[in-house]
């Protein structure tokens, strides 16, 4: 009989990195289920425990409850679920839970986990990341300008010592941790942070049993393997090398217990090494308007401002020099006119939804659905849609997003710092046909940093638009407000790199060498 896996989460965020565990598929065989799955954020464990619920509710019912596919569409308010199925809301309670790690009721509550998970279970996972703003260079930035912040009083830091003291509780047959870039340079007291968790996680098992040999997830010839890690970059796992359309890079530490570790010598998964892009997974979404944040904000106003920009812009490039771009703003305000889109949400599935033979659509549309989810634009300030328009239009004819520099100065912000080089990438749109940037928390923001290629949408991205960039399947609903929804969107592991890693930990495991 094939082993059975129970997980434990920790840092769960949305559940990005759970869900790739929690579906993969070994022929016929589930191999991993989650055990215990903990984030503290309130919206983020809203939204893990209602996958949890709907991951029970399908597992034993092979479909996922009518009442979730039309809230789902939208067509009513949201469910109280332990009424849809008591025993499937009961499990999802106790599976996703709401703590702090690092506080008493959390370390009850994994201890108990872990209790249930070596009764019920051949052996058990670890999976998860710390928080990653002290890591990261934004945040460590952001962090710099709050009065009396000292970066060795931050508990973030620390907050990987959480994870590694449930890794010595649990003692796994492997764990996952994942972190931004960030972690390799950041510091406290002058020592790198990188060095300390290697330290801690080395030290692991010394005079006590088995340790865990630390890999790097290492790619070749459209297969992944786990390798011994030369040097610290050595980790960096790059998405968009597995098929996801995004260049997300972070560190992923892979750990297998050293009596495991001699059947991961040799395994090795095929990847999803496809160069993917941000049009093959929002291409084919309906078209939306922005809205207008100031002032009136209907179709008929919006196409006026858009097509005023649009005109404008074909003004402002005369020349022979400037010709291709004068003609594509003529473009925008002549189909503006014609097709231009007038709504500012939309539900409608894409024509051939569900039917497609392409890997990456196949996990991301989900057949059973009465319509997209949280596919709903943002206002922005009038002044902005033309800049929008401006970046969407260079993007498709040069290839990159314009700098501060190649903004014309009439629809420059009105910023003293502009032309200092701080703004360069104030407005960044995402190119059609290459992997987007790096999907973050930022998102939520303003969503300069993640303009809509089309330009006569002249938008950021939608909540759903962004989850597809992170790989999230269509029926992953997020809780909580928007602003909320873009934060865990933006924080989270994409799950179909996660489905991969998952592979890779089974094939090293389990002896096999290969799937």
């Amino acid at each position: 009989m094939s082993a059975k896996f129970g997980i434990v989460d920790l840092f769960a965020g949305p559940g990005g990195l759970g869900e790739g565990f929690s579906c993969l598929k070994v022929g016929d065989h589930t191999p991993f289920h989650i055990g215990i799955s903990v984030e503290k954020e309130a919206s983020a464990h809203r939204t893990l425990r209602l996958r949890a619920f709907l991951r029970k509710y399908d597992a034993e019912r092979g479909k996922l409850p009518q009442a979730f596919i039309d809230f789902h569409a939208g067509l009513t308010q949201e469910p109280i679920w332990h009424e849809v199925d008591t025993h499937a809301w009961s499990h999802a309670e106790a599976e996703a839970r709401s703590l702090e790690l690092g506080k008493g009721d959390a370390s009850r509550a994994v201890d108990a986990a872990i209790t249930a998970l070596r009764r019920d279970f051949d052996d058990t996972i670890l999976i998860g990341g710390p928080p990653c703003q002290a890591y990261s260079l934004v945040g460590r930035a952001r962090s710099k300008g709050k009065v009396g912040y000292v970066p060795e009083q931050d508990e973030r830091h620390y907050l990987f010592r959480e994870y590694i003291s449930v890794l010595d509780r649990l003692r796994p047959a492997a764990f996952v941790m994942e972190n931004v870039k960030g972690m390799l340079s950041s510091t406290i007291e002058s020592r790198l942070v990188f060095e300390m968790l290697m330290e801690d996680l080395a030290s692991l098992g010394t005079g006590k049993g088995h340790h865990y040999e630390l890999n790097a997830i290492h790619l070749q010839d459209g297969e992944a393997s786990l390798r011994e890690a030369v040097k610290p970059s050595d980790f960096i796992v790059r998405a968009e090398r597995f098929g996801v359309p995004q260049r997300r890079h972070r560190v992923i530490i892979v750990g297998i217990r050293s009596d495991l570790a001699k059947g991961a010598t040799g395994a090795k998964i095929p990847v999803s090494d496809v160069a993917r892009t941000v049009n093959d997974v929002i291409g084919n979404i309906p078209m939306l308007r922005s809205g207008i944040s100031r002032g009136r904000d209907d179709p008929d106003e919006w196409r006026i401002v858009v097509t005023d920009a649009a005109r404008l812009l074909a003004r402002l490039h005369g020349g022979k020099a400037n010709s291709s771009m004068r003609d594509a703003f003529k473009d925008v305000a002549k189909q503006l006119k014609a097709v231009g889109p007038r709504v500012r949400s939309a539900s409608r599935l894409p024509v051939g939804y569900g039917g497609s033979s392409d890997a990456l659509l196949q996990w991301l549309e989900r057949p059973g659905m009465r319509g997209l989810a949280q596919h709903e634009t943002r206002g922005h300030m009038a002044s902005d849609l033309g800049r929008y328009m401006f970046a969407a239009v260079f993007g498709a004819a040069k290839g990159y997003s314009p700098k501060a520099a190649d903004f014309p100065q009439l629809i420059s912000p009105d910023h003293k710092n502009w032309d200092s080089g701080k703004f360069n990438d104030r407005f960044r749109v995402q190119l059609a046909a290459e992997a987007s940037t790096t999907v973050t928390s930022h998102i939520s923001k303003d969503g300069h940093y993640f303009i809509h290629p089309d330009p006569l949408q002249c938008r950021s991205l939608t909540v759903r638009e962004a989850a597809r960039i992170q790989t999230f399947p269509d029926d992953y609903l997020f809780l909580g407000n928007r602003t909320q929804q873009y934060v865990q969107v933006g924080n989270a592991v994409p799950p179909f790199l996660a489905r991969q890693i998952a592979a890779l930990v089974h094939a090293s495991i389990s002896n096999k060498g290969k799937l």
